[in-house]
């Protein structure tokens, strides 16, 4: 299912209702909500890993949520970009970047089917934009509400869901003046709608009412649900080293712009490279906490391709290194590490 609406509208709370939920929160909305959550992800092989690992212990939860799927489509392209070595995804050429994003976004949607096949739900929340839309056989334009992905991606999702619901709130009446001109909305209720409109994208394939109440009583009768062992806490445990899923990919470890080469340790305070070498060493560093993989480990892996010195800190390596190589081929280091399991002497 797909949950999409302004802003405010109540998609997560809607989603919080659902069976025994475990959130993936993207975007850290949902700290004031009490529900069950794994770590906030800082990169996409961070994102995958924690839906995989959902997948491979189902006995977590019933109904699994990422909120949202907007900020996990930023995630997967501030990846590609990294990988690439890109400052933007159109740096790729005329459309390539976008079609790149859609392929490396529909490995979420598949590991997102293999999770359903396991009798998980799975609800993704996204916000909703306003987009000008011409139809190819009508004269004009307008304005309709669609999911705050890009084209290609929204695409993949839609194809992909089997409910699509757009939530808004619904105008029940329109003030006018003592001339009869209307000048103000009054009221308003929220809603779900279930079916395509013009102004808006809509589908269900369980044959709910065109509309129904922003209320999960209102697809509880659609919604079957099963038993969960679920955790007393509110923190998921991380995969250990052990549960580690192989990687989805037999695909090389790029190979840098530049080899052998250390940064100075200490950098002017305030220089936007450190706050830059400081997130790409955050998202690492959770990548690693996740899989319970030490600095000597990685230290050992990259040295092993020649890349740097053994002894070289994670502190020193370039954010672009850690982002497009360490990151962006996770499950290739992962696995030379399960492999070889070096050790510090």
């Amino acid at each position: 299912m797909v949950i999409y609406g302004p802003e405010g509208i109540g998609k997560s709370t809607l989603a919080a209702h659902f069976p025994h939920p475990v959130f993936i929160d993207t975007e850290g909305s949902t700290r004031h909500m009490d529900v069950s959550r794994t770590e906030k992800p800082s990169s996409w092989a961070m994102l995958l890993e924690q839906v995989q690992y959902i997948r491979d212990n189902s006995d977590i939860c019933s109904t699994l949520v990422i909120d949202t799927a907007d900020w996990a489509e930023q995630l997967c392209m501030d990846s590609i970009c990294a990988t690439k070595k890109l400052s933007g995804i159109e740096d790729m050429g005329y459309g390539k970047g976008y079609v790149y994003l859609a392929e490396e976004f529909g490995r979420l949607l598949h590991l997102l089917e293999e999770v359903t096949d396991h009798n998980i739900h799975v609800v993704l929340t996204a916000h909703a934009m306003m987009r000008k839309f011409e139809q190819p056989d009508e004269m004009g334009a307008y304005d309709r509400w669609e999911l705050k992905l890009q084209k290609k991606v929204s695409a993949l999702v839609k194809e992909w869901s089997d409910l699509l619901l757009f939530a808004n709130y619904k105008v029940m009446s329109v003030a006018t003046d003592n001339k009869g001109k209307k000048f103000k909305a009054q009221g308003g209720r929220r809603v779900m709608y279930t079916t395509h409109h013009p102004c808006w994208d809509a589908k269900n394939r369980l044959g709910l009412p065109e509309e129904l109440p922003l209320d999960f009583s209102s697809l509880v009768q659609y919604i079957p649900t099963k038993p969960a062992n679920v955790p007393e806490t509110s923190t998921i445990t991380p995969p250990t080293q052990e549960q580690t899923i192989p990687p989805l990919e037999p695909d090389p470890l790029p190979i840098p712009s530049t080899q052998n080469t250390v940064p100075p340790a200490s950098v002017p305070q305030g220089n936007p490279k450190r706050a830059h070498n400081a997130d790409a060493l955050k998202a690492l560093r959770d990548l690693m906490k996740a899989n319970g993989i030490d600095d000597y480990q990685v230290q050992a892996a990259f040295a092993a391709r020649g890349y740097f010195p053994e002894q070289t800190p994670l502190e020193n390596l370039p954010a672009d290194f850690i982002q497009g190589v360490l990151i962006g081929a996770w499950s290739q280091v992962l696995t030379w590490i399960q492999t070889n399991k070096p050790l510090p002497f």
